[in-house]
């Protein structure tokens, strides 16, 4: 029996290791999606039939129907380099990396946002807990949440799934909007 259950717990373990694995080597779902903008400031209004079409199972998940990766499994949770932080459904710029604080949490954890326009507030009582849902400004995808409990100086914590982030190097991010402008 000890030896059946080692088995099966084996072949889980597996799975999920290459299911989380996975996204990390999947080509750029950026490439093949319109909305993808950092510059675009119009808002995006797609049918979920549309995004599921574009998106990657993952991300679809937790933007499109409120889901949450589990925790401590994000690249961007333990990641430090400088740059900013783009929703990975639309493009939108969220958080610059100056913001990013480690919360221990076990998710990516910000301050504050790029701008008042770049996330949207919502209340959310769900799974018998009071709390304010974080979606994308742009595209009204679901980030996170984000609680009273953070730093100065503003004492927020916007605890983010990294699978809806996007991140692109300061100075990959400026050459990138040079080019444009």
């Amino acid at each position: 029996m000890k030896r059946i259950i080692t088995f099966f717990a084996s072949i889980i373990f597996f799975i999920s290791c290459n299911a989380q694995n996975s996204t990390k080597n999947k080509p750029d779902m950026n490439k093949n999606n319109p909305y993808y903008s950092n510059s675009d400031t119009n808002k995006v209004v797609v049918k979920n039939e549309e995004w599921q079409k574009i998106l990657s199972p993952e991300v679809y998940d937790i933007a499109r129907q409120k889901g949450t990766e589990s925790p401590w499994t994000s690249k961007f949770e333990k990641f430090k380099e400088i740059g900013t932080y783009y929703c990975a459904v639309c493009g939108n710029p969220l958080f610059k990396s100056n913001t990013k604080f480690e919360s221990g949490c076990g998710w990516p954890s910000f301050y504050e946002p790029i701008s008042k326009s770049s996330i949207i507030y919502l209340p959310d009582n769900s799974h018998g807990m009071k709390r304010t849902e974080v979606e994308c400004g742009r595209c009204k995808s679901h980030l996170g949440h984000v609680f009273d409990d953070g730093p100065p100086p503003t004492g927020l914590r916007y605890c983010i799934n990294g699978v809806v982030l996007d991140f692109k190097k300061a100075q990959e991010a400026e050459n990138n909007y040079n080019k444009k402008h």
